[in-house]
């Protein structure tokens, strides 16, 4: 039994120091999703491959300034009749014939094209890192404007909810109404009919923030079957904003204009360009290359080799007797080598047929089909699509940035007539309520007025939310960064 209890003590304690850690988890902010995103979003990664890939390729390019060195091999039967390769005799019997080499080279001068081409892939690798840093961004704004749209969702959810706990209020008491025969029947009926459009609308509500959430995990990257429960600021509508009146869109443009990721990548690429093409024309010169090999060969067969100090033998024969004298007898000497022999080993042959060479060569294109000039004229059109491509979007962060100006002041606006909105039909709703307790106002209008403040809570709910979205996003063209 005291075992038991202890452990049930520590049970409950460790449910108890959970539960907290468990509900923070649960909680996403903004900053928390924005984070996670940046680690798990599958565009973020392919953004990421693409910036590893131009790494590669420059380390491919810087690389190829280096000398090389290849090996070659090669080994085989011949048959029949053929020349030793390392006698030059002919056999006429199968051999095993191998040879082994090394060569290497390095170029001497190319018109800096190798040089200018690493120049042209280091630029490319700073607009990856642009264009990374722009993708992250823009995933800034993505997360931005999802967790806005789950905190509206949300909120439209609490209106709808509020909306219907008092139709059922309102019901309640006409049925009572109804019952001590105060009001007709039909005050009931209508009563029980906006009960049921508010209940669609919170059901519509509901699933409107659900599938706000899937959008969310998404873009996170997220398991569908994750809790995922936003924490909401305690003051939605206090969020610090830009004063609008203190950023024009010209300042706002020059801003972003000098931080700006995409017209950074855009810039670089414009600089790789210049030098593929540099990079081509030199290709079309003469090239100076320095070549060094070495290599050696050997044949099978039972061959043996003389070693040792001479040992020269002398052979004397008759060849018979001359017809002048036929008295005197003709004698022949031969001379030989007896030396001593062995065989003749792999090692040694390898040995004795090693050679080495060394020499520089020059190439020069003459006629290739016009490929080299085709690279050149292709690298041109290449660097004006690019020069066109920045002024693109040069013009296109301009027009970006006074759209989203125009858009934040209209959203302000129409904030600011919402509020307005809400609160006249606030007193309307509050007057009609008086009314229709005291049956003064019969239930259609009483309906009427209380859907007219419904609307206009829901319309201030959504252009706060709207006009919060654009503000940031204008803070963003001009800081490079979200934050709520």
């Amino acid at each position: 039994m005291k075992i038991s209890s202890a452990f049930t003590a520590l049970l409950v304690a460790f449910i108890i120091s959970v539960q907290p850690v468990m509900a923070q988890e649960e909680a996403w902010t903004y900053e928390r999703c924005y984070e996670y995103a940046l680690r798990h979003n599958l565009t973020l990664q392919q953004s990421v491959l693409n910036k590893r890939l131009a790494e590669l390729t420059l380390k491919t390019d810087r690389m190829s300034m280096l000398p090389t060195l290849q090996g070659s091999a090669s080994g085989g039967y011949i048959f029949g009749r053929s020349i030793n390769i390392t006698t030059n005799q002919f056999d006429n019997e199968a051999t095993f014939n191998a040879s082994i080499g090394l060569s290497a080279g390095a170029d001497l001068f190319g018109w800096f094209s190798k040089r200018n081409l690493v120049a042209s892939s280091k630029y490319e690798v700073y607009a990856q890192n642009y264009l990374l840093e722009k993708a992250r961004n823009d995933m800034g704004v993505n997360v931005a404007n999802a967790f806005l749209q789950i905190l509206l969702a949300q909120e439209q959810v609490k209106i709808s909810r509020a909306q219907v706990d008092l139709s059922k209020t309102q019901l309640d008491n006409t049925k009572k109404l109804v019952l001590a025969g105060s009001v007709p029947e039909s005050n009931q009926a209508d009563l029980e009919a906006q009960l049921a459009r508010d209940s669609s609308t919170l059901v519509t509500a509901e699933n409107s923030a659900i599938l706000r959430t899937l959008q969310m995990k998404a873009l996170l990257n997220l398991g569908f079957e994750v809790p995922f429960g936003t924490k909401i600021p305690d003051n939605i509508a206090a969020v610090p904003v830009i004063n609008l009146a203190e950023n024009s869109p010209e300042m706002i443009f020059s801003s972003a204009l000098s931080i700006q990721p995409q017209y950074r990548s855009d810039e670089m690429r414009v600089k790789s360009a210049d030098k593929s093409l540099a990079a081509a024309k030199g290709a079309l010169y003469p090239r100076l290359r320095a070549n060094a090999g070495a290599d050696t060969r050997l044949a099978g067969g039972t061959r043996y080799e003389q070693f040792g100090p001479d040992n020269w033998v002398t052979y004397v024969s008759s060849i018979g007797f001359p017809k002048s004298n036929p008295l005197d007898t003709v004698f022949t000497y031969d001379q030989f080598n007896n030396r001593a022999t062995r065989k003749y080993t792999t090692g040694r042959q390898l040995a004795d047929n090693f050679g080495q060479n060394i020499g520089v060569s020059l190439s020069f294109p003459i006629f290739n089909g016009w490929q080299l000039r085709g690279q050149v004229e292709r690298a041109k059109i290449e660097l004006e699509n690019r020069k066109l491509s920045l002024d693109i979007n040069r013009l296109q962060l301009r027009q970006d940035v006074y759209t989203a100006h125009a858009d934040a002041v209209g959203a302000f606006q129409k904030y600011q007539a919402a509020i307005t909105t809400e609160q006249a039909s606030q007193k309307a709703f509050d007057f009609a309520t008086k009314r229709f307790e005291v049956g003064l106002m019969n239930t259609v209008e009483y309906v009427t007025t209380q859907t007219n403040l419904f609307k206009a809570q829901i319309e201030r709910v959504s252009a706060l939310y709207d006009y919060i979205f654009k503000v940031k996003l204008l803070e963003f063209y001009r800081d490079q960064k979200i934050t709520l």
